[in-house]
């Protein structure tokens, strides 16, 4: 029996240091190709300019335009998101019945959103700027990125909170705090790495994304100046890099694609640091 057990043993542990290996090994492919590809055609006027006349024809320019676009819709996506899920999130775990047929509901509801193929929410985007006669715009794209966000920071946020200590709560009620003061000075406080993760968790998610903002943020050369003209995004410019017959170009394509890796590599590491330093706080 004992024997079986050690076989069992070393037989999962296997399968958990394979699978490992395969995670680092796919992520040490992916950076090396990017890498070795883009770094050639990486220069300080690739993110400093826009696209100049005929950049995507070999001349001169950069991605400056796709790269603040980026930012300006995953940064406004990520804003609207976090407003509409802090609520949504607080009311699930102080104000209902965590078990209530409501809780569960909204539960399976964000997760059927969260599987959604980004797509269909381009699509969903696309037909609602045909309903109230709007333009592919920055505003547009803001909307349809922060609909793709929500339920992926909804869900984080709702699991962590859902793992604050239930005293916690009750010696809250019990020192006459009503559910709004333990909403935000308790669940907020304890589940706030966790609400900082989901966060940056959801802005690398949008940042990245090309389906959702394909019909509705359109693109442009230049960066805008207002919520309603069009964006560029780093994806829809390594997409079209990619699709001109120039191998110059194309090889600028896989330095776009360093720099949104970068970018994301950055916000990853912010999310570890911000989380740790609110670690201290958290009672356990």
């Amino acid at each position: 029996m004992i024997r079986k057990r050690r076989v069992e043993e070393r037989f999962f542990k296997g399968i958990m240091i394979i699978s490992t290996m395969i995670v680092i090994g796919v992520l040490i492919l992916i950076l090396s190709m990017v890498i070795v590809k883009g770094l050639g055609s990486l220069n300080l006027a690739m993110i400093t300019q826009t696209p100049k006349g005929g950049y995507y024809l070999g001349k001169e320019g950069g991605v400056l335009n796709a790269i603040v676009g980026s930012l300006y819709l995953a940064g406004g996506a990520t804003f609207l998101a976090m407003i509409v899920s802090i609520p949504i999130v607080l009311y699930l775990n102080v104000f209902v019945h965590p078990r209530s047929r409501f809780a569960i509901f909204t539960r399976f509801s964000l997760d059927v959103l969260w599987g959604i193929p980004s797509i269909v929410y381009g699509a969903f985007g696309f037909t609602i700027m045909l309903f109230f006669g709007m333009k592919a715009s920055l505003i547009s794209g803001i909307i349809t990125i922060a609909l793709l966000e929500l339920p992926i920071m909804a869900r984080t946020m709702d699991e962590v909170m859902k793992m604050v200590p239930r005293g916690l709560k009750e010696a809250s009620y019990a020192l006459g705090a009503d559910k709004v003061d333990t909403a935000f000075s308790v669940m907020v406080r304890q589940a706030m790495p966790g609400i900082v993760t989901g966060v940056l968790v959801a802005f690398g998610r949008g940042i990245g994304d090309t389906a959702a903002v394909i019909f509705t943020a359109g693109f442009t050369d230049y960066i805008p100046s207002s919520l309603f003209d069009p964006v560029a995004t780093l994806p829809l410019a390594i997409f079209f890099q990619l699709n001109t017959p120039f191998p110059e170009v194309q090889n600028r394509a896989y330095a776009s694609a360093f720099i949104l890796t970068a970018i994301i590599l950055i916000v990853c590491i912010a999310s570890r640091v911000v989380a740790k330093r609110y670690t201290k706080h958290i009672v356990k």
